[in-house]
């Protein structure tokens, strides 16, 4: 039962549902249906480019590498 993020189109409100099955999301603030599902930054965590060693320094969690 996975937690999704939502935008509503209409109003501009960003919230988050627990999702059930085939479950239809609604804004909770319009109760609108013209909603957008949004790329969590959960769901992007850990995800990296190349190698998992930094090139300058060989640490693994680096701020400075790109």
């Amino acid at each position: 039962m996975p937690i999704y993020e939502y935008l509503c189109k209409s109003c501009g409100e960003n919230f988050e549902v627990l999702v059930f099955g085939e479950k239809k999301v609604v804004c909770p603030k319009c109760n609108s249906e013209q909603i957008t599902k949004k790329l969590s930054s959960f769901s992007m965590k850990g995800v990296q480019k190349g190698n998992s060693m930094c090139s300058s320094c060989k640490s693994s969690s680096c701020s400075t590498c790109k």
